[in-house]
């Protein structure tokens, strides 16, 4: 399992809590510095870009980050504008708000944002998005898929990500919106591929060792198909189900852990440590 981790990756499921205890917020802020973390909000997925921005600046500074600012990245005039660079060269974490996963790629691909970004990232930055900024961390991302149906032939879009994640794919609000189908979808286009569907108010860490943590109120979702015997996947007409086959599932909570080299679990023992599971204990 290849993995192109640098820095560290927050990558949270949508609607997280931003009235309690914050959990996810808080601990974007842990890992970029706390009072010493300097933040960049990135809002180019959301048509609402002022509301947006100046919702999580209020939020990210009420938990106690140092410097916190947004940019409204809408254009690919402004996306290459140099004082970004500056801005983003100084940040130790960068978090995309929710909306529309194509939007940020179309604006900000090929820019002088999209190099800092790297940069940012390859110096060893924290990088979260939500929602539709978390759809895009990694290579190849789903941009439109119907969840009200069993999955068929031109039932997703996929489309290139951001490349901060290899050899995984993304699904978010993903037990709230009924999304098993689509992501099985994506996986069956390339079983080496990992699906990884996170639920609403939950995020994973990811470092780079390729391990994973899970926090947040609710799950994860992890599809390995590299035991696939059989798909229809390229025989499909238009209308017709999928048929997949050895689709291993793993769904885990807070408190748990996924090595992604290995591709198995890393579960929590009562010491609070994480350890790799044994056997074919896969939920």
């Amino acid at each position: 399992m290849g993995n192109k981790v640098n820095g560290t990756l927050l990558i949270i499921g949508g609607a997280e809590d931003k009235e309690g205890k914050c959990e996810i917020l808080r601990e974007f802020i842990r890992l970029a510095g706390g009072p010493e973390a300097n933040l960049v909000i990135i809002t180019t997925a959301t048509l609402e870009p002022d509301r947006a921005g100046k919702k999580y600046q209020g939020l990210f500074e009420q938990l106690g980050a140092g410097i916190v600012q947004a940019l409204e990245l809408d254009s690919r005039e402004k996306a290459n504008n140099r004082c970004i660079v500056e801005k983003m060269a100084k940040a130790t974490g960068i978090f995309f708000t929710g909306g529309d996963q194509l939007r940020i790629t179309s604006i900000l691909g090929g820019t002088t944002a999209n190099e800092a970004l790297q940069k940012a990232y390859r110096r060893g930055a924290v990088i979260a998005g939500t929602s539709a900024g978390a759809s895009v961390m990694s290579n190849t991302m789903i941009v439109e898929g119907n969840s009200d149906e069993a999955p068929k032939l031109n039932s997703i879009k996929l489309a290139p990500g951001l490349g901060l994640l290899e050899e995984v794919v993304i699904d978010q609000h993903f037990a709230q919106r009924g999304r098993i189908g689509r992501l099985l979808s994506a996986v069956a286009h390339n079983p080496y591929i990992l699906g990884m569907g996170v639920d609403e108010d939950t995020a994973v860490i990811i470092r780079a060792d390729a391990r994973l943590e899970v926090i947040g109120s609710q799950t994860v979702t992890f599809m390995d198909g590299r035991g696939v015997s059989f798909t229809n996947v390229s025989e499909l007409s238009p209308g017709q189900a999928l048929a997949i086959d050895r689709v291993v599932l793993h769904v885990l909570p807070k408190g748990y852990g996924f090595d992604m080299a290995a591709r198995v679990p890393v579960i929590s023992d009562i010491s609070g440590e994480l350890k790799e599971g044994e056997g074919n204990g896969d939920n």
